[in-house]
C-alpha cells in the first residue's frame, strides 16, 4: 500500500504511553527510512521514533503534548506506489485497534511467563484500566493512585491535561498537595464496603508526602526542576516511602586488582580500542555473588516475592547535566570481562550523548553505583525499584593494614575500598546482605592477579 500507519513502538513492558514532545518533520515533508521522525518522552527517558520507510509525511495523528498509548498510530506516510489509497477510515482502526490484543495474547502464550501482568495485578489493585466517565488510566497513574489511597470516584475528579482529559503522572502529583491541605481524601465519596476495607490499611501504611512550602529570601534563586530531576525526584521518594531500607558494609582488599589492571590497562586500550575501567570487575564479582546467592536478585509487592531469572545489571552513570541514569546490562552472566568492559563503556557513552534506547534502562534486576568517582569513601544508596537491592563502590585508598602471613602478621600497605549495601529488609534480612556484601568483598580479593584477559 503507497500508505502507512506509524506506531508508536512499545518501550518497555512497564511503560504505556508517551508524550509527544517535539514534530521533527512537518506534514508534506519527504523522510528516509531511519530517519527521526518525532521526539518522545516516557516516564523513564527521552528517544525518537524514526521512519519505517521512505516516503512523505501526509499526516500527523497527535499534536505535540499528545499522551499517547503504546500501539497506537501517530502519524501516516505516503511510501508512493502506483495508486493513492486514503487513509484509513474509522473502521479500519477500529479492526486494527481489536487485533491488537489477540496478538499480544498469542505472543503471551509462545513467550515464558513473565511477571509482569502478576506485578501490574498488584500495582493496580482496585482502580480499574477505564474509569467510570470512560477515561483511560495508565498503570502509572494507577500506582500513584494506589499509593496515596485515591480511590476511583476520587480519581475520577482529578482535572486531566493529557489528550481526551486523560490525567498524566503530572497531574496526579500536582493534584496531591491541594488534596492534603483541602483534605479531600476524607470528603471524596467512598468507594464500595470491601474496597474502602482494604484501602484503609493501605492508606495507613503509605501516607501521602507533605510538600515544603518554599519561602526564598530576597537574595535567593528560585531554580525550576528540568523534567529527569523531577523524574529522580519522584523515583528516590517513592523508593524511600516504599522498601524498609538497611544498609551493611564491608572493606575490601584491592591491592591485587589494582595491580592487575595497572598491568593490562595499555594492552587492553590497544588490543581493543576500550578503556578498562574498574566497574566492569565490581560487575562481574556482583554476579557471581547474586548466583550464589539468588534470593537478592528478587523483587516484591509487599506480599509475594518474584526470583528473578535474568541478572540484569543497571549502572548508576552521573551525566553532564548532574543529573543521573541507570543503564542495564542485560543477562550480564553472559558476558565475560571484555564483554562488560565494553557494555560499560558503550552504555556510558551514550547516556552522556542522551542516546540510550528505551529498553536499555528497563527491566534491571540489581544496580551498581561507584560513588569513588566522586573521592567519596561510601555511601548509602537509594533502592532502585522494583529492585530490592543497590551496592555503592567508594573510592579506593591505599592505607596501612594488618597483613597475616604464616610467619606472622606485618603492617603493609594496601588499597582498600568500602562497599556499602542498601537493601529492602521487607525481603531481604540483615544475614542475607550482610552475607552478600561480605561475599562480594571475598571474590573482589580473591582476584587472580596472574589472571590473563
Amino acid at each position: 500500500m503507497p500508505q502507512i500507519e506509524v506506531i508508536l513502538p512499545k518501550m518497555g513492558e512497564s511503560v504505556a504511553e508517551a508524550t509527544i514532545i517535539k514534530w521533527v518533520v512537518n506534514e508534506g515533508d519527504t523522510i528516509e527510512a531511519d530517519d527521526p521522525l518525532v521526539e518522545i518522552a516516557t516516564d523513564k527517558v527521552d528517544s525518537e521514533v524514526p521512519a519505517p520507510e521512505d516516503g512523505v509525511l501526509v499526516k500527523r495523528l497527535c499534536e505535540e503534548g499528545d499522551v499517547v498509548e503504546v500501539g497506537k498510530p501517530i502519524a501516516i506516510i505516503d511510501t508512493g506506489g502506483e495508486g493513492e489509497s486514503p487513509a484509513p477510515d474509522q473502521k479500519s482502526t477500529e479492526k486494527k485497534e481489536t487485533a491488537e490484543p489477540a496478538t499480544a495474547s498469542t505472543a503471551a502464550k509462545t513467550e515464558s511467563p513473565r511477571p509482569a501482568p502478576v506485578a501490574e495485578e498488584a500495582i493496580t489493585g482496585l482502580i480499574p484500566r477505564t474509569g467510570d466517565s470512560g477515561r483511560f488510566y495508565s498503570p502509572l497513574v494507577r500506582n500513584i493512585a494506589k499509593e496515596e489511597g485515591i480511590g476511583v470516584a476520587e480519581l475520577e475528579k482529578v482535572e486531566g491535561t493529557g489528550k481526551d482529559g486523560r490525567v498524566t503522572k503530572k497531574d496526579i502529583l500536582s493534584y496531591l498537595p491541594e488534596r492534603d491541605a483541602n483534605g479531600s481524601a476524607a470528603e471524596a465519596a467512598p468507594a464500595a464496603p470491601a474496597a474502602a476495607a482494604e484501602a484503609a490499611p493501605q492508606a495507613a501504611k503509605a501516607p501521602a508526602a507533605k510538600t515544603s512550602v518554599l519561602k526564598p529570601g530576597p537574595d535567593d534563586e528560585i531554580i525550576e526542576m528540568d523534567r529527569m530531576r523531577r523524574m529522580i525526584s519522584d523515583h528516590m521518594s517513592h523508593s524511600k516511602h516504599t522498601s524498609a531500607h538497611v544498609t551493611s558494609y564491608v572493606e575490601a582488599d584491592m591491592t591485587n586488582i589494582v595491580t592487575w589492571r595497572n598491568k593490562w590497562k595499555n594492552k587492553f586500550q590497544e588490543r581493543e580500542g576500550e578503556k578498562l575501567t574498574f566497574t566492569p570487575i565490581f560487575i562481574e564479582a556482583i554476579v557471581r555473588a547474586i548466583k550464589e546467592l539468588p534470593m537478592v536478585n528478587v523483587s516484591t509487592d509487599g506480599e509475594r516475592i518474584l526470583k528473578r531469572k535474568h541478572i540484569n545489571i543497571g549502572m548508576a552513570t552521573a551525566l553532564p547535566s548532574g543529573n543521573l541514569i541507570v543503564p542495564v546490562i542485560h543477562d550480564a552472566d553472559q558476558l565475560n570481562l571484555v564483554g562488560l568492559a565494553k557494555k560499560v563503556n558503550d552504555l556510558a557513552k551514550r547516556a552522556r550523548e542522551n542516546k540510550l534506547k528505551p529498553e536499555e534502562i528497563q527491566d534491571g534486576t540489581y544496580t551498581v553505583t561507584n560513588v569513588g568517582t566522586f573521592g567519596n569513601v561510601m555511601g548509602t544508596p537509594i533502592i532502585n525499584q522494583p529492585q530490592t537491592a543497590v551496592m555503592a563502590v567508594g573510592a579506593i585508598r591505599k592505607k596501612p593494614a594488618v597483613i597475616e602471613t604464616p610467619e606472622g602478621d606485618f603492617i603493609g600497605i594496601r588499597q582498600l575500598m568500602f562497599l556499602s549495601h542498601s537493601y529492602d529488609h521487607r525481603v531481604i534480612d540483615g544475614a542475607l546482605g550482610g552475607k552478600f556484601v561480605r561475599l562480594v568483598g571475598d571474590i573482589l580479593e580473591q582476584f587472580d592477579v596472574n589472571r590473563e584477559i
